[in-house]
C-alpha cells in the first residue's frame, strides 16, 4: 500500500467524504468503523473508481484500548500510514447530571483516548518513517462552553488544545497536526446527539464542504481549520468581548430543543 490514510469513523459523514477525497488523489485507505456493511459498500466503490488498495477494520474504538488494538494490528500487517484522520466521535444531548454517565464515558473513550491512544502510535512511526501528516476532527465547540452538551464541547477542547502542542512537538520531526474545527454539519451525529430540533444546526453545512476544507487545511499544514466563516469571525474577534455569563446563556439557549 502506498500513500496510505488511516480514517476512523469513516462510515459515513465527514470520515466519509474524507476517504473519497483521498481516494480521488490515488492514495490507499484502511478504513474503520463499527458498520462494516458500510465501509465495504465504500471500499468496493473507491476501488472500482479509483483502482486503490482499501483495507477495511470493523472496530468498535469506544471500547477502552481499542485505538492502541488497532495500531498494533497495522504494525504487525507492516501498513506504514502517512495520514491519520481521527475523525470517529460522538456527543449527546441533555444536562449532565440527567444523563447516563455511562454514554459520557463511552463519549470520553472515543473522543479523547482513543484518539490519544492512536496518535502516540502512529504519530511514533510516522517520525521514524520520515514523517506524515495528522487531521484531527475537533470543533468551534473546543473554544466555548457547552450547556447542555458539556461533556462533548469539554472533549472538543480537550483535541483542540491537544493538536496544537502535538504539532509544535512534531513538525521538527517531520510530522504535522492540524485541527477541523466545523461548525454545524449535516451527518447523523445530528440525530445521534438527540439535536435534530436544535436551533443551532440551523444552516449546517455539508460533510463533503467540511472534509475538502480539513483536508486542504491539512495539506497546508495549518495548525488550526475553522471551516464555517461565520465561526471563524466570532471565535477570533466578537468571542472575547463578550462575557463569559453572556456566552453561557447564549448557547443554552441554542442548544434546547423545548
Amino acid at each position: 500500500m502506498k500513500n496510505v490514510a488511516l480514517i476512523t469513523g469513516a462510515s459515513t459523514g465527514i470520515g466519509r467524504e474524507l476517504a473519497i477525497i483521498h481516494a480521488k488523489s490515488q492514495g490507499d485507505l484502511v478504513l474503520v468503523a463499527r458498520r462494516k456493511h458500510l465501509l465495504d459498500s465504500l471500499a468496493d466503490d473507491l476501488r472500482e473508481k479509483y483502482k486503490i488498495s482499501i483495507l477495511v477494520k470493523e472496530m468498535d474504538l469506544a471500547k477502552i484500548e481499542s485505538g492502541t488494538r488497532l495500531a498494533e494490528e497495522l504494525i504487525k500487517e507492516n501498513i506504514h500510514i502517512q495520514y491519520l484522520f481521527n475523525n470517529a466521535g460522538f456527543g449527546g444531548y441533555g444536562e449532565f447530571i440527567e444523563r447516563n454517565i455511562s454514554q459520557d464515558l463511552s463519549m470520553i473513550q472515543l473522543n479523547v483516548c482513543c484518539l490519544v491512544e492512536l496518535t502516540h502510535a502512529i504519530a511514533k512511526q510516522m517520525t521514524q518513517n520520515g514523517g506524515g501528516m495528522i487531521l484531527n476532527t475537533a470543533s468551534t465547540a473546543g473554544f466555548i462552553p457547552g450547556p447542555l452538551q458539556a461533556t462533548y464541547f469539554a472533549t472538543k477542547a480537550f483535541v483542540v488544545s491537544f493538536s496544537q502542542a502535538l504539532d509544535q512537538e512534531l513538525r521538527k520531526k517531520g510530522v504535522t497536526v492540524t485541527a477541523l474545527c466545523p461548525g454545524p454539519v449535516q451527518t447523523e451525529f445530528i440525530d445521534v446527539a438527540g439535536m435534530s430540533k436544535s436551533k443551532l444546526f440551523e444552516g449546517a453545512k455539508t460533510a463533503s464542504y467540511t472534509a475538502k476544507k480539513g483536508y486542504n487545511a491539512m495539506l497546508k499544514k495549518k495548525l488550526i481549520c475553522i471551516s464555517d466563516p461565520p465561526f471563524y469571525f466570532l471565535i477570533n474577534y466578537l468571542m472575547w468581548l463578550v462575557p463569559r455569563r453572556t456566552i453561557l446563556r447564549i448557547i443554552e439557549k441554542l442548544q434546547r430543543i423545548n
